[in-house]
């Protein structure tokens, strides 16, 4: 995909030069579903997110603004017109389904995986002005609204329902076991790179599961051009070239990480790694 495309190379790698409040977040996933959709109109699909932002606008009205029940008329604007009118929401084989890894084929579906259908929504509350925040919860990525010194967590997942403490307890455990509790970390905020990354992992997990490494690889490469200085991608990408028997092309991978790594814990056992495949070169 990358690899034939220079055009998208450079706009990829114009986005990676960016700081990550300047990336803008629908517009690098439509730029990535395009990719896999090559001669696919993108601005239906703007055209599309305009129009939900339209319908949610005129659904809240000047009550969104209220200081008493503002919050609520924001939430119920987003639950009733993105998940009640339009349809969106996930379901069980999300995660199974390539289709729902792609924001175009998930605005055509109107299903997908927790983080795109939060992009929706974030792109959504963002150009309306509303502070809406993406949340790194292990399970599944969760939006988090704030206004006039309120916050409420949803889950773009379930048609935008709000999650109490105890439901975001109860999520955790059911995938962590019933002995674990939740820290503040599990609920940090993500910055619209982290965002990018999180939305084409489970890409990349499913070509792993099925021993499609030149895809996987891909999905890595691709991501590397947005996010250059990510350490864990370099790693990816230089124990998928190992895998690949692309010797050369692993070590210059595992010397990036090295040199973005910092105190990773991972840092010693890849240094060995590295050792090795230099010593394949010799």
């Amino acid at each position: 995909m990358i690899r034939s495309s220079p055009e998208l190379c450079r706009r990829l790698s114009s986005i990676g030069m960016l700081e990550d409040n300047e990336l803008g977040l629908s517009e690098t996933a439509l730029i990535l579903a395009g990719a896999e959709r090559p001669g696919i109109d993108a601005k239906v699909y703007e055209r599309h997110l305009e129009k939900l932002t339209y319908d949610v606008a005129a659904y809240a009205g000047k009550d969104a603004d209220s200081k008493t029940n503002g919050m609520l008329i924001r939430i119920e604007a987003l639950q009733q017109i993105i998940a009640k009118r339009y349809g969106y929401g996930g379901s069980d084989d999300a995660y199974e389904n390539f289709e729902c890894t792609n924001l175009m084929r998930v605005i055509d579906r109107r299903n997908g995986l927790p983080t795109l259908l939060g992009i929706i929504y974030l792109h959504v509350a963002r150009a309306l002005g509303w502070t809406m925040d993406g949340l790194d919860f292990p399970p599944r990525f969760l939006i988090r609204i704030e206004f006039s010194g309120e916050r409420r967590i949803l889950d773009p997942f379930c048609g935008g329902q709000i999650l109490e403490p105890f439901d975001l307890r109860g999520l955790y455990k059911a995938v962590s076991g019933p002995h674990v509790e939740i820290t503040p970390e599990h609920t940090q905020l993500m910055t619209n790179r982290e965002i990018i990354l999180r939305s084409q992992r489970n890409a990349k997990v499913l070509h792993l599961r099925s021993d499609h490494l030149e895809q996987a690889l891909d999905v890595v490469d691709t991501l590397l051009l947005i996010a250059p200085k990510n350490p864990a991608l370099w790693r990816e990408a230089g124990i998928l070239n190992a895998r690949l028997d692309r010797v050369k092309e692993a070590v210059a991978a595992l010397e990036e990480f090295l040199s973005h790594a910092g105190a990773d814990a991972s840092r010693y056992r890849t240094s060995i790694l590295l050792q090795e495949l230099r010593e394949r070169l010799n």
